[in-house]
């Protein structure tokens, strides 16, 4: 069975305060007489469930094509996180957490409604992604629009996921999501050069 855990994509969804919201400009439509249908699709590239590139955040960083496809595709684990909103998570959070795979999928709750942009979801502390670089986790994904705080200027960890050379996925639902072992499906765009690329993730059982 697959779960779809990407946000529906219109002009309602919600984007970084500053960013370009999605919109269509349709050029040539099929019930207007047209031949075709045609639209042009307007956005943020971090819409969405989103890859970031390493460009986006650290000097020197490769663009979102460059993440190995593999990283993107393969066995996760979603962990249900007891957190509030505005709070970081800890390491101490993931202390009974099973971390025997190369993907984590966090979901904290804290961003409802992917179309409302509440900036005070639940962020990650830097010390949180070094624990899971030590655990062998290459790609951690979380249900907000950012690893690190909305008001946050520093990045602390983005930083750390510069340092350990980790992926990360945000803006996935993980609403109905039970916590457990999946099968992970978010490859990016092969946008050449670009600082991240929206996705369609999926999640399937094994």
């Amino acid at each position: 069975m697959l779960h779809d855990i990407s946000p529906e994509l219109s002009s309602d969804i919600a984007v970084f305060p500053g960013d370009t919201p999605l919109s269509r400009d349709v050029i040539l439509e099929v019930e207007r007489g047209d031949p075709v249908t045609l639209s042009t699709l307007r956005t943020t590239v971090h819409v969405g469930a989103h890859l970031d590139g390493a460009n986006h955040y650290r000097k020197g960083g490769q663009g979102v094509d460059k993440w190995p496809l593999e990283r993107c595709i393969g066995p996760c684990r979603v962990i249900r996180v007891d957190v509030s909103r505005g709070e970081l998570i800890e390491p101490g959070h993931l202390a009974d957490a099973l971390l025997d795979e190369a993907r984590v999928l966090l979901a904290t709750g804290t961003y409802p409604d992917p179309r409302a942009f509440n900036t005070d979801f639940a962020a990650l502390h830097p010390e949180t992604v070094d624990l899971l670089a030590q655990a062998g986790v290459e790609l951690v994904g979380v249900d907000t629009p950012s690893v690190d705080p909305a008001d946050s200027k520093s990045l602390p960890a983005h930083g750390r996921f510069g340092a350990h050379g980790m992926t990360i996925l945000e803006g996935i639902v993980l609403t109905d999501i039970e916590p457990g072992r999946y099968e992970l499906l978010a490859a990016p765009l092969k946008l050449t050069g670009f600082d991240g690329s929206p996705v369609r993730a999926l999640l399937r059982d094994l």
